[in-house]
């Protein structure tokens, strides 16, 4: 067996004890361990499977030592299976979601990822590697309206190489609200952490109609 030399971000408590509250957005997510190792055994067997999807992925260029990453696209969202073949199980995978919440002009700029990764995974900046692989291909990202505690500080070391700021969705459309929306907005279901892709600007993204300029009314 080898062991994994993989970079090791910093702790949690250490990212949210220097957090601005202006970046602070719903963390209030719990995922059990044991059910993320229960469903990636699940997915892994499928992966043995011949006749199952998961069989036929593709393989990505290998960015992580120890590491081979598959790649399947389904109905314009993409599935990445991290697996660790010197341990003959998955480490995890992340999904780069579609959006009801958009219209068809924003549809296929923007994905929302989720992810579910093993404990003896996570915070080796695995799925920090895959989201930049999202956006390398031509998307920015949303965020959910709620989030880990976990989920959110990996946004935040993003945000330190791609573009951050928040959105409002409403009637289908992104509003901006900057990169320090006032609390009144930062606070509603609707507000989400947007990371703008490389290609992408605020600018551009408004200048084609994707991200509106007018900032809507709180909600009462």
């Amino acid at each position: 067996m080898h062991t994994l030399a993989l970079p090791v971000l910093p702790r949690l408590g250490d990212l949210f004890a220097c957090l601005p509250p202006w970046m602070a957005l719903r963390i209030d997510v719990q995922r059990p361990d044991e059910s993320i190792e229960r469903e990636l055994d699940t997915l892994h067997r499928r992966r043995q499977t011949a006749a199952d999807p998961l069989a036929s992925c593709s393989t990505l260029p290998g960015r992580l030592p120890g590491l081979v990453w598959h790649h399947r696209k389904a109905d314009g969202e993409h599935y990445v299976y991290v697996e660790d073949t010197a341990r003959g199980c998955l480490a995890g995978y992340t999904v780069f979601n579609r959006l009801v919440e958009v219209d068809r002009r924003t549809d296929p700029h923007v994905r929302a990822p989720h992810s579910r990764y093993a404990p003896d995974y996570q915070r080796r900046g695995i799925a920090t590697a895959v989201y930049e692989w999202g956006l390398e291909q031509g998307f920015c990202l949303l965020s959910g309206a709620r989030q880990s505690a976990g989920a959110h500080a990996l946004w935040l070391a993003l945000g330190r190489r791609f573009q951050l700021g928040y959105v409002a969705l409403r009637a289908r459309r992104m509003h901006y609200l900057g990169a320090q929306p006032p609390s009144t907005l930062r606070d509603e279901l609707s507000t989400r952490l947007l990371l703008i892709g490389p290609g992408w600007s605020v600018e551009r993204l408004q200048a084609l109609g994707l991200l509106q300029t007018t900032r809507p009314a709180a909600a009462t």
